[in-house]
């Protein structure tokens, strides 16, 4: 006879043989293209069936047993979009600081010129964060933040830090 307090994490029918349990009976490849290594559920056996004689560790690449790259973990995501804000929001310093300098750039220099360096300026924040993203699509996430995070650095908004909002 079931306890009292059982009965709690029991329900009706769980017993029925006809539910299913979720196992995948689908038969595992036996072996991985050259240069890759099974990662995930299911690995170990994909581990045992191949020959030690392939590429070294160190030049295969990490992929899902799919053979499809592995995901950016939620660290490397939430980093991701944290940069591109920050190269977002350079961008708008760079415009509205800009747009404070007008009125003394236009003594000392062609108004045409500046406003297309205005504009670059403005801009080259998105353009360095959306070629970086593009150029460093497969590489590590290290080798792809450290691009982003030198941008952050270098592309400081200095007019908007400097002169502010008139």
């Amino acid at each position: 006879m079931p306890r009292e307090d059982d009965d709690a994490l029991t329900w009706d029918g769980d017993d029925d043989p006809t539910l299913d349990a979720g196992v995948d009976d689908a038969p595992a490849p036996s072996r991985l293209p050259a240069g890759y290594t099974a990662v995930g559920k299911g690995s170990e056996a994909l581990d045992a069936a191949v020959a030690p004689a392939q590429d070294s560790p160190a030049t295969a690449s990490t992929v899902d047993i799919t053979g499809e790259p592995a995901p950016l973990g939620n660290v490397a995501l939430v980093t991701f979009g944290v940069l591109g804000g920050i190269h977002l929001l350079y961008a708008v310093g760079w415009f509205v600081g800009g747009q404070s300098l007008n009125l003394v750039a236009q003594l000392f220099l062609e108004p045409a010129g500046f406003t297309a360096a205005w504009l670059l300026a403005s801009l080259a924040p998105l353009v360095w964060f959306a070629t970086t993203l593009v150029l460093t699509r497969g590489a590590a996430v290290w080798k792809r933040m450290l691009p982003l995070i030198v941008g952050v650095v270098v592309l400081i908004p200095w007019p908007f830090l400097m002169a502010g909002v008139r």
